[in-house]
């Protein structure tokens, strides 16, 4: 991956960080209104925010289990982000709860489908964007999604997360953010 792919990840990376920060504000605040809830589907939230001038939909959702888990874990949270003004849909990004060791690789595991991904901090990408659709699709028609990564610590830590209402919650922000 080329340093300029690297630093665009990270930014978008602190973009969704940020908006997950401000995100999480607004809904403690009474005059949240930037960010909407499109709905709840099982196990996935679909959101819209036009906070800034353009539009920003994304699915998320929770890992159902963690093992073992880290020390000093916070929250973990998976992201699929569509920015129709910037043309890319399907963007995925994890916010894994813990700091990922540094000379390390992290994967998603749909069935017997593997993706490698990029990892920064407590972050990850998918490595290849051109393979943003058929994971989205792979999470469509699956029933589970295992994250692999190892801890600062160096210990292999496993996210499982349900892909119960990935769908739903796919279409709602299909139809937001075409």
């Amino acid at each position: 991956m080329s340093k300029s792919m690297a630093k665009k990840r990270i930014v978008s990376a602190r973009f969704l960080l940020s908006l997950f920060f401000t995100f999480t504000l607004f809904l403690s605040a009474a005059s949240a209104q930037s960010v909407q809830l499109l709905g709840d589907f099982k196990d996935w939230s679909a959101y819209i925010t036009s906070q800034t001038s353009a539009k920003l939909c994304f699915i998320l959702s929770n890992p159902k289990n963690i093992k073992p888990k880290p020390a000093n874990y916070t929250q973990s949270y998976l992201y699929l982000s569509h920015r129709p003004s910037e043309n890319i849909r399907y963007e995925l990004n994890l916010i894994a709860g813990f700091k990922f060791h540094e000379d390390s690789q992290a994967e998603i595991i749909i069935g017997s489908q593997s993706y490698e991904l990029f990892i920064k901090d407590d972050a990850a990408w998918l490595a290849d964007r051109e393979q943003s659709e058929k994971l989205a699709g792979q999470m469509r028609a699956g029933s589970v999604m295992t994250i692999r990564g190892r801890a600062e610590n160096g210990e292999m830590i496993e996210q499982i997360f349900s892909l119960a209402g990935v769908t739903a919650a796919t279409r709602a922000i299909n139809r937001e953010c075409p």
